[in-house]
């Protein structure tokens, strides 16, 4: 059977030893066994997290995640801020709606990062804001914001800092209790190198009063509920047995490798990609300086129907790459650099992306971008 070749910014591909995980046979969840294992991963998702605070897994797609986010800490009428830059940020903003907040709208042109100080323009106007949204990685343009500078600046109001790092965390720097990043959110399929299911979210002190305080109804994403069996190092609900034991055979090899040595894979990754598309004179969608070791995305050159090249290395060469988003459709591509990619997938991606460019038309030195991204890989 041909391999195919994953290179999108999620779901990213599973390592031998988690597929070999996922097949074992399945535990009860009410048992020593099963406790031994959690306790295990809630503190080796702490390292992840880089926290001491509590991190809380739902059974969940890191939406699932964003709105416990919304939904425990943002009563109606609560006035928010919600940076949207892209698809993701969106997201915040529609969650937020559903749940009555009063929002104002920071809307960042897609392809850029927002500007720190625009928020703390506001926060100094209106006092009564009770939390910021942001997407650290903006999945669908490839933008990285400064999260670090949003925290220095809402650390000392009363807002929290909510953050999406859904395609972030464990791919990109997030020191959460080191920036006062008060809940981030996340998701198990990018970074974390696992299938879809498993969702993920942060909490600190300062969050916690607001979530005590929240006249929202709430269930299955009740934090309250969350927290009680925690620290009886259980669940309230039945968990994704078989993720989460997968998941905990990947935290603690990320442990082990360190973070630091990940991120650095990440960034060689990433540096690579971008400097070949330089090569082949495509144009990043994003500067250097915004752009995210998670995903790289990248113009679709003139003269070629952008869907049609996403398609034909997906069906007809067995290598997916992710194409735009919303009114960015068929006009960038994306191509993502974390988790378990690794260089010879990249090799084999940019080997076809130039074969695909070729057929429709695109001209460039022939095999520069192979011999590119070779040479700063090596």
């Amino acid at each position: 059977m041909q391999k195919n070749y994953l290179l999108t910014p999620g779901p990213t591909p599973l390592p031998p030893y988690v597929r070999q995980a996922l097949s074992k046979e399945i535990i009860h969840h009410r048992t020593p066994q099963f406790q031994a294992i959690l306790k295990d991963v809630e503190d080796n998702l702490k390292y992840i997290f880089q926290t001491k605070n509590d991190v809380f897994i739902f059974a969940s797609s890191g939406t699932g995640a964003m709105e416990a986010a919304v939904a425990n800490t943002i009563s109606a009428n609560d006035k928010v801020i919600v940076i949207e830059g892209g698809k993701f940020g969106q997201r915040w903003t529609e969650l937020n709606k559903v749940f009555g907040a009063d929002i104002e709208l920071v809307q960042v042109e897609w392809g850029k990062a927002v500007e720190p100080e625009k928020i703390k323009e506001i926060l100094d106007k209106d006092k009564s804001i009770k939390a910021v949204f942001a997407t650290q990685c903006e999945t669908s343009t490839g933008v990285v914001t400064d999260i670090q500078a949003l925290a220095k600046i809402i650390k000392d109001t009363n807002a929290i800092l909510i953050v999406d790092a859904i395609s972030s965390l464990g791919a990109i720097d997030l020191k959460t209790d080191e920036w006062s990043v008060d809940m981030v959110v996340s998701g198990s399929q990018k970074g974390l190198m696992l299938p879809p299911g498993l969702g993920f979210i942060s909490v600190s002190a300062k969050a916690y009063k607001l979530i005590e305080t929240c006249k929202n109804p709430r269930y299955y994403f009740d934090l309250r509920l969350a927290k009680k069996a925690l620290d009886k190092n259980d669940t309230p609900f039945t968990p994704a047995i078989t993720t989460i034991v997968a998941l905990n055979e990947v935290l603690k090899n990320m442990c082990s490798e360190t973070l630091e040595v990940i991120f650095a894979r990440n960034k060689k990754l990433a540096d690579a990609v971008r400097q070949t598309m330089i090569a082949l004179g495509l144009e990043l969608f994003t500067t250097l300086q915004d752009t995210s070791d998670a995903v790289t995305a990248v113009k679709v050159p003139q003269g070629v129907d952008g869907v049609k090249l996403v398609k034909t290395m997906r069906d007809e060469c067995n290598v997916a790459i992710a194409g735009g988003q919303a009114h960015l459709k068929g006009k960038i591509f994306r191509i993502a650099h974390m988790g378990f990619i690794r260089e010879d997938d990249l090799k084999v991606g940019i080997k076809t992306l130039e074969e695909v460019l070729s057929r429709m038309g695109y001209k460039f030195e022939k095999d520069i971008g192979l011999k590119t991204i070779e040479k700063f890989l090596n």
